[in-house]
């Protein structure tokens, strides 16, 4: 597996370009707000009925979740960059208004079972990287 201070700052670009909107050339800062990425790699990588199970929890908590303002689920795209990890299975990115609302969603019933239904039982590996908005 690739360094993970690379693996940080990639995700770190990505998501935080998500934090500033500028619309019309006008630079709009979404301040305070929380993107919560979650990396999940499987203990049988590839397993495609694993990862679809991942990816249809998250849809749920963003259906059920009302916290969650934006959630992004997918696969790794494969890279020949060698600044990109692309060895974990599925990756979620949600954002919150604050982190309060993050708290409140980590202890929502919904994502508590899936955790311990769903995730324990077919996940490897996570890497959770909180990030706040300036």
């Amino acid at each position: 597996m690739k360094n993970a201070t690379l693996i940080f700052a990639s995700i770190a670009a990505l998501v935080l370009s998500s934090c500033t909107a500028c619309p019309f050339g006008h630079k709009s800062t979404a301040k305070g707000k929380v993107e919560h990425v979650v990396l999940v790699w499987l203990k049988r990588p590839g397993n495609a009925t694993d990862r679809a199970a991942v990816i249809a929890a998250a849809r749920k908590f963003q259906a059920e979740i009302s916290q969650i303002q934006h959630l992004s689920v997918g696969t790794a795209v494969p890279s020949e960059r060698p600044v990109v990890d692309d060895s974990f299975d599925v990756g979620l990115v949600m954002r919150f208004a604050n982190a309060a609302d993050m708290t409140a969603y980590e202890k929502h019933p919904v994502h508590q079972k899936a955790v311990a239904e769903i995730l324990k039982p077919i996940a490897k590996k996570l890497l959770v990287y909180d990030i706040g908005c300036e």
